[in-house]
């Protein structure tokens, strides 16, 4: 008999994120047997730029796709209506098809599904992702000072605390995250009842030999560098938690004896952003190369770095992070330079050699000379850590185990 699955997602499939970090686990599942009602909330520009190829991959995969409408305004009560209009859909569905399970992405997600198993005894896995109220503090979001803002604050932690005791298990990032619940003595067994499942990397694809010299040359020509150039590159946003300043602090420190360096960002931010940081510096934005790629691109511009770089704020709440960008990058067999005090991020760096960590508390005066990179040792890290196929795997035992 097929389950139906209630998948919540505030995040939208036609974002990058949706692409990477929830449709490849939704495919995986599906062929293990579970039908999929998936309910996420779309960004009208990018809705309508991608919802055909989106829709095209849910009809391949018979995943029943319910894309709602994001509201951005007004803050707080656009949130709360976007809620109402989950609740409803998710309540629709289950009177239609007897929904089995609920997973639940996020705090904003999990409202709904806790209302669920209150009102309708419906069980659902907390995928967490994060200590998300503490993510807007520390990214300076929300502010405490503000009293609005800290009655959301606090609402939301003491929700924190009924999504863990009230869900049917537990999914965390990062093992630092695990222990860090397991600190708090709320639920009985954390041991069994929270799973560490990263943000997990399609390896197949993400892999440099997939990617043609063609390819690569192509590549250099569009962007007018030399192969013979030291290339620094930077994929993804930059946003709230990625430290830009100090990455191209560290730039212009670490390449002064490299040939010709150029520090290559692959992301869709606003290139002025990251030009007017550079100017702040003093850098020579002739050194910069920014450039926009879909997701499914990604891996050929990867495949042109002579080494990367992600520098991310250590804050309190980053115990729980597991950056995508990492799994990819050491599948690619491409070295990498991080800071600690992020997740289990640094630890994975050294236990793979996968490239070189950066004390936090250096991070502008450290002078990097040579690490530890073992390329082999790297993608073999990103196989058995961050593979697809290890968390689809991990998924599917949490589902039989609630289910049953």
């Amino acid at each position: 008999m097929v389950k139906n699955v209630l998948y919540l997602s505030y995040d939208g499939m036609t974002d990058p994120l949706g692409q990477s970090q929830v449709l490849p686990y939704i495919i995986g599942l599906s062929k293990k047997g579970y039908q999929f009602h998936l309910i996420s909330f779309e960004k009208p520009s990018r809705f309508y730029q991608n919802k055909n190829f989106i829709s095209k991959i849910c009809i391949e995969n018979n995943i029943a796709w319910h894309p709602l409408v994001y509201t951005k305004w007004p803050p707080l009560l656009s949130t709360i209506w976007d809620v109402l209009k989950m609740r409803k859909l998710s309540m629709n569905l289950h009177q239609k098809h007897g929904i089995s399970l609920i997973h639940c992405r996020s705090y904003i997600s999990a409202l709904v599904a806790l209302s669920l198993k209150k009102k309708q005894s419906v069980p659902f896995l907390f995928d967490m992702r994060g200590f998300w109220a503490d993510e807007r503090v520390d990214g300076k979001i929300w502010s405490l000072s503000n009293p609005i803002f800290k009655l959301v604050y606090n609402f939301f932690k003491k929700k924190e605390v009924d999504f863990f005791v009230n869900s049917d298990h537990i999914v965390s990032l990062t093992s630092a995250g695990k222990a860090e619940i397991s600190n708090w003595n709320i639920i009985d067994d954390p041991t069994d009842k929270i799973s560490v499942i990263p943000c997990c990397v399609d390896t197949d694809r993400f892999n440099s030999d997939s990617v043609s010299q063609s390819q690569k040359s192509q590549i250099l020509s569009k962007l007018q560098i030399e192969d013979t150039q030291y290339i620094m590159g930077y994929v993804g946003s930059i946003g709230t938690w990625y430290m830009l300043e100090d990455m191209l602090n560290f730039f212009d420190r670490y390449t002064k004896e490299k040939v010709n360096p150029v520090f290559l960002f692959v992301t869709k931010e606003n290139p002025d952003l990251i030009m007017a940081a550079a100017i702040k510096q003093g850098m020579d934005t002739a050194k910069l190369k920014i450039v926009s790629a879909l997701h499914h691109e990604m891996p050929a511009y990867m495949s042109v770095f002579t080494c990367s770089i992600f520098f991310i704020l250590p804050a309190y709440s980053k115990k729980a992070s597991s950056p995508t960008k990492q799994g990819e990058l050491m599948s690619m067999g491409i070295p990498i330079i991080c800071n600690d005090g992020v997740g289990d991020t640094s630890d994975l760096i050294f236990k793979y050699s996968a490239g070189a960590v950066i004390p936090s508390n250096e991070i502008n005066t450290f002078e990097l000379t040579d690490f530890c990179f073992d390329r082999s040792k790297s993608i073999e890290g990103a196989k058995s850590y961050f593979g697809l196929q290890n968390g689809v795997n991990t998924y599917a035992n949490i589902y039989k185990k609630i289910i049953n």
